[in-house]
């Protein structure tokens, strides 16, 4: 029913790691919410599985920590009325959730130093910002008429 899931570079997570939950979704629907079990939990125990390798496991795993669960990762659909599109959703939230954890860092940025030219109109602007206020000052006070 459900096929192994590709994460593009050759990486591929068998559905035999994938477990799946169906529960009653909450919220407004009418009748069918009552009786349909179309939210979706998708779980997958990432510290133990074998489809991706211990360098990327490591790494998804440091990122993705504060979401993890003794039972392993956990997605849940139910945005959806049937169940099939909540399963959908929740596979290919899960594929982008672990192609970001398993991205490799940015590079560090490099620090650079404003051009002459920016330096220049900055002090220009403040220059003339300057002379505005200090002419406000020289004025006198209301004059009486």
């Amino acid at each position: 029913m459900t096929s192994d899931l590709s994460l593009g570079n050759g990486l591929v997570i068998p559905a035999a790691e994938l477990g799946w939950r169906f529960s009653r979704a909450s919220g407004p629907g009418g009748q069918g919410v009552n009786t349909t079990d179309s939210r979706v939990e998708l779980v997958y125990d990432l510290a133990s599985s074998s489809a991706l390798p211990p360098s990327l496991r490591e790494r998804a795993l440091r990122r993705l920590a504060a979401r993890l669960t003794p039972a392993g990762l956990v997605i849940v659909a139910a945005e959806h009325r049937s169940q099939w599109q909540n399963r959908q959703a929740a596979q290919r939230r899960l594929v982008a959730l672990l192609r970001e954890a398993c991205a490799p860092p940015a590079a560090p940025r490099r620090g650079t130093r404003p051009t002459r030219g920016s330096v220049e109109r900055r002090l220009k602007a403040k220059r003339q910002r300057s002379s505005i206020k200090s002419a406000r000052r020289q004025r006198s006070g209301p004059e009486e008429g």
